[in-house]
């Protein structure tokens, strides 16, 4: 875990601010546990007042939240980020799709130059260890969990730009994406023709951020999120095909 020993200030004071730059960052998830109280005191090296002082001010403040039995976590902060409302509408209408890969198309590509130009070894790393899963994945046609290692590399590009506004706005929406409200990526994933050329796409997106090309890494993703959109295209005309073709042929048989 991510914590290191405090000093100077108020102890529990400290405490809350180390948590909170950890949440800010993107470091700490929602969802994820924290330790005991007893080990995230020693780690952090307060007292276990101090520690629970701290607690129940990120707890006031909406970032921890406490499961009954099951410890403290770190609260869903993303889950405000649009209405229950809106999420509906979204999922509704086609347009709000295409208008969610737009908006994707033009923030990561501005987070690929920025990763590619700011990103750390380390992050830059992080982004090839993700692809590389991606290719195992697909070594074994295991179609859902190339659709969960696509979120993880896009979003390893968002983390190493280094822009916590950014992150936390497009995990947001990658949030909706996993939930199915704009499109399902395994129906991507699925098809082999849509498969490999994803796959080739992610490659090239890596290989111009390892190489530190930020006009390259742009280019990749705004290529790649291009495919995206004319495969969705087409998928839904094709949806529309089949409806109208149905109410032909039952026309034609009498049903």
């Amino acid at each position: 875990m991510p914590f290191h020993p405090v000093s100077s200030e108020k102890l529990s004071s400290a405490v809350v601010r180390q948590i909170e730059q950890l949440v800010l960052r993107g470091i700490l998830r929602a969802g994820e546990r924290l330790p005991s109280e007893r080990e995230l005191a020693e780690r952090l090296q307060v007292s276990r007042p101090s520690l629970r002082d701290a607690i129940a001010t990120l707890q006031e403040k909406g970032l921890l939240a406490a499961k009954p039995g099951a410890g403290i976590y770190i609260a869903d902060v993303l889950g405000s980020a649009f209405s229950p409302a809106l999420i509906e509408l979204f999922a509704r209408h086609d347009e709000a799709v295409f208008d969610y890969l737009s908006f994707r198309r033009d923030m990561e590509g501005l987070a690929a130059e920025r990763a590619a130009q700011q990103g750390s070894d380390t992050d830059l790393a992080v982004v090839n260890a993700v692809f590389q899963k991606m290719e195992s994945a697909h070594a074994k046609k295991n179609a859902e969990e190339e659709a969960q290692l696509d979120a993880q590399f896009h979003m390893a590009i968002i983390e190493a730009s280094h822009n916590v506004v950014m992150l936390h706005m497009m995990r947001s929406m990658y949030e909706l994406l996993r939930g199915g409200v704009f499109y399902n990526r395994q129906v991507m994933f699925s098809q082999r023709t849509s498969r490999s050329a994803l796959l080739e796409q992610h490659k090239a997106i890596n290989t111009a951020l390892q190489a530190r090309d930020p006009a390259a890494a742009r280019a990749a993703i705004e290529r790649h999120l291009d495919y995206v959109e004319s495969c969705l295209r087409a998928q839904i005309k094709a949806v529309r095909n089949e409806a109208i073709a149905r109410q032909r042929l039952d026309h034609e048989t009498g049903q």
